[in-house]
């Protein structure tokens, strides 16, 4: 993930609950999907683009696995909006297992994944975003900037 203050991120915290694993409590390949679309919801969320989701399907992504979780260990994920195209929107993002029992905090998982606009299903097709929703995301993350430079 970059340090650049003015990309969009957002964080979801979670704990690893046995729905997610597999009889060994091991966590499945699949939770790190859920982790990062939680923590893009919280970005659209603290953004105020509530009607996101049922409008951008997922059309890539890419995972790299480096380290397993497990049943009841506490993961936090990072999201980062690192492209913001006229009708698509690719994101990065990192799952981390926290420090416990004598483990240090390790990087899980990272990977990428680009959303498309598609307002319409029946007629098929991308379109642009709304005009409102690249003002929203570039305004907050440019204001989170200033207020850091502060």
């Amino acid at each position: 993930m970059s340090d650049d203050p003015v990309r969009p991120s957002g964080v979801h915290r979670a704990r690893v609950e046995w729905v997610d694993t597999d009889a060994a409590g091991i966590y499945h390949n699949t939770t790190v999907v859920r982790y990062a679309e939680a923590a893009e919801a919280a970005l659209m969320r603290e953004h105020g683009i509530p009607d996101y989701f049922p409008v951008a399907p997922r059309v890539r992504y890419e995972v790299e696995f480096e380290a397993s979780l497990r049943f009841g260990q506490e993961v936090e994920t990072r999201i980062e909006l690192v492209r913001l195209g006229r009708s698509s929107m690719t994101f990065a993002f990192e799952v981390w297992r926290e420090a416990a029992d004598s483990e240090p905090r390790r990087r899980a998982a990272r990977g990428s994944y680009v959303t498309v606009h598609v307002p319409d299903k029946e007629a098929g097709g991308s379109a642009p975003w709304p005009a409102a929703w690249p003002t929203a995301l570039k305004a907050r993350a440019s204001a989170e900037a200033a207020g850091r430079t502060q």
